[in-house]
């Protein structure tokens, strides 16, 4: 008997043996910098003459790894060689399944540091944003394994005389698995393995971006006994690749997380019925936010100024959970914003596989740091600079922590997804108005309220429309099982990840019924 499942937990890197281990696994994977990884089609290794290089966002020079390209061929062949590979594994066991799950999450225990280091280096991730980004992958294989073992079998229905009826969930088919970079790999194992231990096959697209730790899960799966043929890895452009296999008549679901447009032109494209598709495809899909923290007037200021820049600021504001607008309440208004800023000011920044454990590393690559600077050049326009122009480091893609105050709701950097280190602050004049604020955008995916008012409280229990809601803490770090996640409106189909409904999005129910 399996025990409970708990959240992994984390470590203090100021800690002597944490501090080690970390500098002892970024030399290890220092060293294996540069190689070449291949495509899995079909269960087998496949090399491809064009490549693409994953390099370093803290130095663009720095190759973390080469990748084998795929192709519109190479796409059409790996949905095809998922849908032969569904009629066995789609007959396993759940249990079977789910165990590979579990050999999965000891492995990656085991390589917990070693896991965190390739992020440093593809990600740029600080060192605890990285181990909690290994943590989450592993609660993810751990919590699935366990729901599978959970829905697997046969379910109870209302006893009806002579019969014997029964409600079984069945996997879908050939699914699409598109997850991002920035958690690249927590998100792309949950993703992936949420369809594999439901007894999907998965045809697996990594982002452009982290293509290394998304071919290091795969080397994982196959260590654990997941069959070869099940999970086919296809790096490649999104344009012909990810184009290919979304709009395939083999394919029968679509699980992607990244920016709004992509999602609403996968939307569009799996929406229509293809020569020879038997059924309408199901997509489940996590996209953008503009998330706040609203703070009124009874609120603990400390705290809450805290929290904001840990939400703000951690991992470079590149979480679509970050807060990018901090809504205050008039009264509290400066002495907030004075404290968000000189907490913003002792924020290190740096190449995060330096020695040094810097707090913030660079961000991902030459066109989000142009895209975040146009922003922060809109913003001057919008509100005042506060904070900004902080020294950062010559080489690599490094934007300081940049706070705009004064900025009206309706404003450019108060409505849409900047995805960077930017924070707009706004002014409320009282708890009506900060909710209608905080409600004012397309988007619904997290937010916080800080407050000693335990009626205003539970108004924003109802009326704050996101997916997670966090009160009198930050509005970053939902963990597997204890806040699934996902949101409303623009932010997504609202998946709930790590949620105990999650596995149903890959199944579909059968009701089965002989009469004696």
């Amino acid at each position: 008997m399996l025990p409970p499942y708990s959240p992994e937990p984390y470590v203090d890197f100021n800690q002597p043996d944490p501090r080690h281990r970390m500098l002892a696994a970024l030399k290890l994977v220092g060293e294996q910098l540069g190689r070449t990884y291949p495509l899995w089609i079909g269960g087998e290794a496949v090399t491809t003459k064009e490549t693409f290089a994953s390099t370093s966002p803290a130095d663009p020079d720095r190759v973390v790894g080469v990748m084998c390209k795929a192709n519109a061929d190479i796409a059409d062949r790996a949905v095809r060689q998922a849908a032969e590979a569904f009629k066995t594994w789609s007959r396993v066991e759940p249990d079977v399944r789910a165990r590979v799950l579990i050999k999965a999450a000891a492995i990656m225990r085991r390589r917990l540091y070693e896991l965190s280091a390739w992020m440093c280096y593809e990600e740029s991730k600080s060192w605890i944003e990285a181990y909690a980004d290994a943590c989450e992958a592993i609660d993810f294989l751990e919590f699935y394994a366990r729901e599978m073992m959970r829905l697997g079998g046969a379910h109870p229905t209302t006893p009806f005389p002579g019969e014997e009826n029964e409600v079984r969930y069945v996997p879908l088919g050939v699914g699409v698995v598109i997850p991002p970079w920035n958690f690249p790999l927590a998100i792309c194992a949950g993703m992936t393995t949420a369809a594999l231990v439901t007894g999907n096959t998965v045809c697996l697209k990594p982002a452009s971006a982290s293509p290394v730790i998304a071919a290091k899960l795969v080397e994982i799966l196959h260590e654990a006994g997941l069959p070869k043929n099940v999970l086919n890895f296809v790096p490649g452009p999104g344009s012909s690749v990810g184009d290919t296999m979304v709009c395939h008549p083999l394919t029968r679901f679509i699980s992607f997380t990244g920016s709004r447009e992509v999602g609403i032109g996968i939307f569009e494209k799996a929406s229509r019925v293809q020569k020879e598709q038997i059924w309408l495809k199901r997509t489940v899909l996590e996209m953008g936010g503009k998330d706040c923290i609203l703070v009124d007037e009874t609120a603990d200021v400390p705290a809450a100024a805290e929290a904001v820049v840990m939400s703000a600021f951690g991992f470079q504001g590149q979480k679509c959970s970050a807060c990018s607008r901090l809504i205050a309440h008039q009264a509290v208004y400066r002495e907030l914003l004075e404290r968000v800023v000189a907490r913003s000011r002792e924020l290190t920044i740096g190449d995060t596989t330096a020695p040094d454990n810097f707090y913030l590393g660079a961000v991902i690559d030459q066109p989000a740091y142009n895209k975040i600077n146009e922003y922060v050049k809109v913003g001057r326009g919008e509100g005042r600079l506060v904070l900004g122009e902080g020294k950062v480091p010559a080489k690599g893609h490094f934007i300081p922590p940049t706070i705009i105050e004064g900025v009206s709701p309706d404003a450019r950097i108060a409505q849409e997804e900047i995805f960077g280190p930017v924070l707009a602050v706004i002014a409320c004049k009282d708890f009506d108005e900060g909710l209608r604020i905080a409600n004012g955008t397309q988007y619904g995916l997290t937010g916080a309220c800080f407050s000693r008012d335990r009626m205003r409280l539970e108004r924003a229990r109802h009326e704050f429309h996101v997916g997670n809601l966090y009160l009198n803490r930050k509005c970053t770090g939902a963990l597997v099982d204890v806040q699934p996640f996902g949101g409303f409106n623009m932010s997504g189909t609202d998946s709930k990840a790590g949620g105990r409904d999650y596995l149903q999005l890959f199944l579909q129910a059968k009701s089965i019924c002989e009469r004696w």
